[in-house]
């Protein structure tokens, strides 16, 4: 039997599918890339907003058309969409076989088993279930750098946001069990991990009483054969003293921090729930640039909240050009089933939406550029991502980019590189967001 998985959705959500091909490989299972070549199809969906419930609805409706011709024998559905629509999929996609939900991928083998015996079911543990983890991973990034899943849930109940009703209250993964999962992900050649949860700042509070993360910082950074890591998902209400100088002083976490702020008036960020204000976000951003005066910062926005004025979005427009940040990504405002901001007044034309979230990608556009330009002269340490060999160049990465959602620099060589290796250039140029440079040995050349 020859298995296909389709991953949806975020980095989180994938390492809930490595460890279910963790799981099936077990079991002597294979696995297959081709739809056409594939038994049993899973689909692991995403409901995060409504554009990725779309993209989970219809990837399992055109998965279903293949059991239609008569190859395909199981469809399964996994995942946040399994999870808070199961009752919805079971009666409108009959082709899939057995829906999972999201609190029980340590049941994949019997959900496919049960698939190819004829049954339908739903497996819904409760949110209240103990946490998976510790489970063999398959890792399907390249195997030189991996995501380590450090929680999982959220208890911040964002205006917003619906991830509490689909993924439960926040539950860390207990820090020995995380550490032996990153040394058996080094041995097997990983060089960069990058943590995520839905919100990595309050790793530990829930087993030891207290935020712990950088704790589990320093025992990752202890494993002889991790070069980096990398955070993800940091609120930064949750941004101490204490994790700060974990950064700054901890050699091998990269210099980068991903914290989404989704606005900056305190009107919209006391309407979506947020803990925080422009005065505490400017503090907390200037803290971590004094301290670590080369790091990298990354958030996203979220435009057309109900309710939000042109007064609201000028300030957000404000902030983004006064903070300059390395890195910034925007949404649109997408209503969700059951959140508080559903039955908020003040919903705005999706049109209203799209057009400020251009206005503020368009001002981000320009400071990109910029920054871009400024790193023109410096020397880095990069990862190789791959090849382009049509133009002799390799894609890697700076300590500035996270895999999938950043920038590249094209390194131009005639050397033979492998993916993964770490390579220190010369920046000689940029192209948009994008970086251009060379060995630092054939520069001096």
């Amino acid at each position: 039997m020859k298995l296909m998985f389709v991953s949806l959705g975020c980095d989180k959500n994938l390492v809930d599918t490595e460890m279910m091909l963790g799981q099936l490989s077990l079991e002597g299972f294979s696995f297959t890339d081709d739809e056409n070549d594939a038994d049993v199809i899973v689909v692991n969906t995403c409901s995060f907003i409504s554009d990725a419930k779309k993209e989970s609805i219809e990837t399992l409706i055109n998965m279903g058309q293949l059991k239609k011709k008569g190859k395909l024998k199981a469809l399964i559905a996994t995942g946040c969409l399994a999870q808070r629509y199961s009752d919805e999929i079971k009666n409108l996609i009959p082709e899939v076989d057995q829906i999972v939900g999201t609190m029980s991928i340590d049941k994949i083998v019997l959900a496919v088993n049960n698939a190819l015996e004829g049954k339908f079911e739903v497996i819904k543990d409760s949110l209240e279930a103990p946490l998976v983890y510790g489970k063999k991973r398959l890792v399907t990034t390249g195997g030189h750098y991996a995501y380590l899943k450090i929680a999982e849930g959220c208890e911040k109940h964002c205006t917003y946001c619906a991830i509490p009703s689909f993924r439960g209250r926040y539950k860390s993964v207990p820090m020995e069990v995380l550490v032996e999962e990153a040394r058996t992900l080094c041995e097997g050649g990983v060089k960069e991990l990058i943590l995520v949860a839905q919100e990595t700042t309050l790793y530990g509070i829930d087993l030891y009483g207290k935020k712990s993360l950088p704790e589990l910082l320093k025992r990752l950074s202890e494993i002889n054969e991790l070069y980096y890591i990398r955070i993800l998902y940091c609120y930064p209400e949750e941004i101490d003293d204490e994790f700060i100088e974990a950064i700054k002083t901890n050699k091998k976490v990269v210099k980068y921090l991903d914290m989404p702020i989704q606005h900056a008036s305190d009107n919209m960020l006391k309407k979506m729930g947020r803990k925080t204000t422009r005065e505490s976000l400017e503090r907390t951003i200037g803290k971590l640039r004094s301290e670590i005066p080369d790091i990298a910062l990354r958030t996203t926005l979220i435009t057309g909240f109900p309710g939000e004025k042109e007064s609201d979005f000028k300030e957000m427009l404000s902030f983004v050009e006064s903070m300059r940040f390395d890195r910034l990504g925007v949404f649109t405002y997408s209503k969700e089933d059951g959140t508080a901001a559903e039955k908020m007044s003040g919903h705005k034309f999706e049109c209203i939406k799209k057009i400020r979230r251009n206005k503020v990608m368009k001002l981000q556009q320009t400071i990109a550029f910029e920054m871009a330009e400024k790193m023109v002269g410096k020397e880095l340490l990069v990862m190789v991502e791959g090849k382009m060999p049509e133009e002799n160049a390799y894609v890697t990465r700076t300590y500035k980019d996270a895999p999938n959602v950043d920038g590249y620099l094209f390194l131009e060589t005639g050397k033979e590189l492998m993916t993964g290796d770490l390579i220190k250039v010369k920046v000689t140029g940029s192209d948009k967001y994008d970086l251009v440079g060379v060995p630092i040995d054939e520069f001096a050349e």
